[in-house]
């Protein structure tokens, strides 16, 4: 563990944090990118997740609901570096929780709706790619265990998709302003467990720097941001953020 980043920490008044797959690798949800990645291991899964194929494939369509009803992350629960995020906003540093998962593992283990910003959307719910209407996951895989392969929108027959953001498909505005102010108006901004290779993602790394910010990347394998982060570090992240948070307390006012 880097003394330095635990210094940071500890003078630090506000702290933004994104995080990617990486962290929830340990609650069994494989990454996509690394070695053992969904699609380093079959590259053609990406189809399932670009929302033209999804659009006007129903056989796309049909492998995706399948997918979604043996995703691990549905029964995944939150690991020791979702935990140690949760002492960070309680220390009340916690300034801002950018995430690219559709997890929802932050919440689940703790930390405030209102710090968490989805940035990719949630996998536990359902919308109406024509009218709107929403829905829950468990509810469709209801229907597809009673045979159903692509359940369609009930009010208006529409194709449905999770209200999660497919490749192809732009960040939904509001969300991606209120991330891209909580990147500028941090002390330090902490990557965690992303490859910093999908945008507009990867771009608030760049934010936060050109608003003074400190960076740090904590991810397995290289970012295109190391080279201008103020520091690195390669630990196992469910070992790493526990020990930058241990023992944190609030700032004196």
């Amino acid at each position: 563990m880097n003394t330095a980043v635990r210094e940071l920490i500890l003078a630090s008044d506000s702290i933004t944090v994104l995080t990617g797959a990486g962290i929830s690798t340990d609650s069994g949800i494989p990454d996509y990118r690394g070695p053992q990645g969904v699609w380093t291991k079959d590259p053609d899964a990406e189809k399932l997740v670009r929302y033209d194929y999804y659009m006007a494939d129903p056989d796309i369509r049909r492998r995706s609901w399948l997918l979604r009803r043996d995703n691990p992350a549905r029964l995944a629960q939150p690991n020791a570096g979702h935990r140690a995020l949760v002492d960070l906003e309680r220390s009340g540093r916690l300034l801002g929780l950018i995430t690219q998962n559709v997890d929802g593992l932050h919440v689940r283990a703790g930390n405030s709706e209102s710090k968490v910003i989805e940035l990719h959307g949630t996998m536990f719910h359902v919308v109406c790619t024509a009218c709107g209407h929403r829905t829950t996951l468990e509810e469709n895989l209801v229907r597809i265990a009673a045979g159903e392969d692509d359940p369609r929108c009930e009010v208006c027959g529409g194709i449905q998709k999770t209200a999660t953001v497919m490749f192809g498909q732009a960040l939904e505005r509001r969300t991606l302003e209120r991330a891209a102010i909580a990147a500028q108006v941090c002390d330090v901004f902490l990557a965690v467990g992303t490859s910093l290779q999908v945008e507009p993602a990867a771009s608030l790394c760049r934010v936060a720097r050109e608003s003074g910010a400190k960076l740090v990347v904590v991810n397995a394998d290289e970012t295109p941001y190391d080279a201008v982060a103020d520091a690195v570090l390669r630990e196992p992240i469910g070992e790493v953020l526990p020990q930058l948070v241990e023992g944190l307390t609030a700032r004196e006012a």
